[in-house]
């Protein structure tokens, strides 16, 4: 990922943490995760690839659960098994 590409998703994780909604193109909802998970579109113009960072806003913190390379239409099915994990395991955590 470039530079630019990493501050971009630097500024929308705050964004989203600060509690901004925030909608397409930036970032969909991904309710096959876990409620408040959303995927961040990131478009790297240096390298010419579209990132993703699965994401969730807790309570006390915000989890990235996930950072890939989009390459088709949908998510893999691997990566969406391991932000469901990696997303009840930051709930547990998150709960007070």
């Amino acid at each position: 990922m470039s530079r630019e590409a990493r501050i971009e998703a630097g500024f929308l994780l705050r964004r989203a943490q600060e509690g901004e909604n925030l909608s397409m193109p930036e970032s969909r909802p991904m309710p096959s995760i876990g409620q408040g998970c959303h995927e961040l579109r990131i478009t790297d113009v240096e390298h010419r690839i579209e990132w993703r960072v699965v994401h969730c806003v807790g309570r006390l913190a915000i989890a990235v659960l996930e950072v890939f390379e989009k390459k088709t239409k949908q998510t893999p099915q691997d990566t969406i098994a391991n932000c469901r994990r990696r997303y009840a395991a930051f709930k547990k955590e998150d709960t007070p």
